[in-house]
Parts: C-alpha cells; sequence; structure tokens
C-alpha cells in the first residue's frame, strides 16, 4: 500500500533525527545560513533607512527594482554567483566556491531585497505619524528617525526571520556553489538540509531524506515561534 511505504519512511526517519551526521548537516546549515543573515542585515538595514525615512527622485524606480529583485530564481542566483567565482571570474580570487562562506555569501545576496523590501515598508507605514510627533516634541531629525526604527522593530524582527527562513530553505546557491561536498573527518564539508534532502530523495532513501525534512521544517517554525513571542513582548 502506498500509506504503508510513507508510514513506513516516517517512522524510520523518527530514528534518524538524532544521527550524528544529521545533527552535523542540520548544525552547518544553521551556521551557513545565519551567517548569510548576518551579512545580509548589516548591509540591508542600513540601505532600507535610506530608501525608507528619505524622499528622493526616482525612489519607486529603487523599490520596483529591489521588489523585482525578490522574484529572481534560486538557480539564477547560483549561475550568476558561481560565474563570478569560479578560478577565472572577476571575484575567483577570493577563493569562495564550493565552501560554506560562499554559501553564505551568496545567501546573503539572495535575501538582502526581501530584508530591505519588508523593512522599507515597515519604516513608511509609520514614518510619517511618528516623525511628526518625534519633531513636535523637540526631537532633531536624527532622534526623529531613529525613533520611527526603534517603532519598526517588529517589522525589522520580521524581515531578518523571513530572509533566515528563505536562506536556510534554499537550494539552487547552496547546490551550485557549495557543491554538496561531504568528506567524513573532512573540513570542506559543505553538505547542508536541503542538498542533503535533494540527495537522498534522488538515490531513493527515503528515511533519511524525511529525517532532514522534519529537522528543516523544525528549524523554520520554531524560528517563526520564536520571532512572534519577540514581537509579541515588544509590542
Amino acid at each position: 500500500m502506498a500509506w504503508d511505504y510513507i508510514l513506513q519512511g516516517f517512522s524510520e526517519a523518527l530514528g534518524l533525527i538524532t544521527e550524528p551526521y544529521v545533527v552535523e548537516i542540520a548544525l552547518r546549515s544553521i551556521k551557513v545560513s545565519g551567517i548569510a543573515t548576518i551579512m545580509a542585515v548589516a548591509w540591508s538595514l542600513p540601505l532600507s533607512m535610506l530608501i525608507g525615512l528619505k524622499n528622493f527622485r526616482g525612489k519607486w524606480l529603487v523599490k520596483t527594482f529591489v521588489n523585482g529583485l525578490m522574484g529572481v530564481p534560486t538557480v539564477i542566483w547560483g549561475l550568476i554567483l558561481y560565474l563570478f567565482l569560479v578560478p577565472k571570474g572577476p571575484l575567483g580570487g577570493l577563493g569562495l566556491l564550493y565552501t560554506e562562506m560562499g554559501i553564505s555569501f551568496g545567501q546573503a545576496l539572495l535575501i538582502t531585497p526581501i530584508i530591505i523590501s519588508i523593512v522599507v515598508n515597515s519604516l513608511e507605514t509609520i514614518e510619517e505619524e511618528i516623525r511628526e510627533l518625534a519633531l513636535t516634541l523637540g526631537a532633531d531629525e536624527i532622534r526623529a528617525s531613529l525613533q520611527v526604527v526603534f517603532e519598526s522593530a517588529g517589522g525589522i524582527i520580521l524581515a531578518v526571520i523571513a530572509g533566515f527562513n528563505r536562506a536556510i530553505a534554499e537550494l539552487g546557491i547552496a547546490l551550485m556553489i557549495g557543491g554538496n561536498i561531504y568528506v567524513r573527518g573532512g573540513y570542506y564539508n559543505t553538505r547542508v538540509l536541503t542538498t542533503a534532502i535533494q540527495m537522498y530523495t534522488v538515490r531513493a532513501e527515503m528515511s533519511i531524506a524525511i529525517a532532514l525534512g522534519i529537522i528543516l521544517m523544525g528549524i523554520v517554525l520554531g524560528v517563526n515561534l520564536l520571532s512572534n513571542l519577540i514581537r509579541k513582548w515588544l509590542s
């Protein structure tokens, strides 16, 4: 029976979740995507503040461009990054191809427009009202802008969580830039949850693929739950 096959896969998967190899892949995924999120936030927040808090000619065009980048498939990002990071490419000298940091760099670029779009929207939603109130109470432009950012903390947290979840769940960049490399006891291992799930599914090793999928979904749902708790606490 088809259902027996699926249930057997889930039953066997539950016993594999705590296997050292599976845990290692999960921890590597969290590390790689966590670094990617930190990198993206580092340059996305200043850009978001510039776009969201300033009025300038062509602002709508910038926002349209950023929103458009959100729809670029991850395999296209992977292809572009691969062409740049191969030894003969413009960034080949950095040695990022087939490394954890290479995946992080690629994922950071992928989630940058997501973070910028959410933060800018959050800033613009409350910008006018809060800024005018702060200026009325005697604050200067800098303090008024900082107050707007503070009031947008919930949106900023949402952007960070959305960025992390997008990074840890993507496949194209992790596969094309990381290469899904695993050497037992080796240093240059780049196998993460998504690439491992893809590999084991192709091999028809469904139990371990399901185990990795359960862990991935657990991480995403757990991060979302933490995000909601933090936003509720801030509200």
